[in-house]
């Protein structure tokens, strides 16, 4: 239930016009047909509110610092789905616990999870995730500056009807085929300062970087070499500057 708010293409277009994944994943829930279907099976709707919420701390979305599940996720499929993965997912849980509502692991396992948080960083902070995510961007906002289209209409859309309303728009049309067929044309700079005036600004909201305890314990007492990488993670730039060639 945790994602069922999300938005087209996932957390691209997360904050456009106040658009948040997690307050709409909440209205679906206490609502048709999520609610009864729920209540058919036994599930408490309140008690699944209660874990996705901040208190009392949840394994699911524990907001203290510490490796949650939600983004072990998240870190996990998006390895796997990169080729950066060495192990079997299956594998890898069974060697996993939670300890003060935060993923634990071994010396080994929580090594392989720090190279997991470091190399979806440097993703997130790549022309490839920068890029295109600031033109799609773009284009949503023109699209609801320029047609009827009402941000709840957007936010519950799916990844094709998002595309065929940015062709079916004249204001998103070209610029949404070039970000399919010309993406080569794209140009990435990191840093705030305002280049020339055909280029956008770009801000990353922050670059996750939640530890796993190692055997229970903090990372930074347990493996300090493993929390110095993912303090590193904090001189990345989350400014940035973008233009078509």
């Amino acid at each position: 239930m945790h994602d069922i708010g999300h938005l087209p293409l996932s957390h691209t277009l997360e904050g456009i016009s106040g658009l948040d994944h997690h307050a709409i994943g909440l209205q679906l829930l206490r609502t048709d047909p999520v609610r009864p279907a729920l209540e058919k099976h036994g599930i408490s709707v309140e008690a699944v509110i209660a874990a996705l919420g901040v208190q009392p701390p949840s394994p699911l979305t524990n907001r203290s610092g510490l490796l949650n599940l939600d983004h072990l996720d998240s870190y996990v499929r998006s390895g796997r789905t990169a080729g950066r993965l060495d192990a079997d997912p299956a594998v890898l849980l069974s060697r996993l616990d939670i300890k003060e509502a935060a993923v634990s692991a071994d010396r080994e396992t929580a090594a392989a999870l720090v190279d997991l948080i470091c190399a979806e960083a440097r993703l997130h902070t790549s022309w490839d995730n920068v890029g295109p995510v600031s033109v799609v961007r773009r284009l949503a906002c023109q699209l609801l500056d320029d047609t009827t289209l009402a941000p709840d209409q957007l936010a519950r859309m799916t990844d094709a009807q998002l595309w065929s309303a940015f062709d079916s728009c004249a204001a998103t049309r070209t610029e949404s085929a070039m970000i399919r067929y010309e993406l080569h044309l794209l140009q990435v700079t990191a840093g705030r300062a305002p280049g020339d005036r055909p280029d956008w600004g770009f801000s990353l909201r922050k670059i996750y970087s939640s530890a796993p305890l190692v055997e229970g314990r903090r990372i930074e007492v347990s493996a300090p070499e493993l929390a110095a990488e993912l303090d590193a993670l904090t001189s990345m730039s989350t400014e940035f500057r973008v233009r078509w060639s």
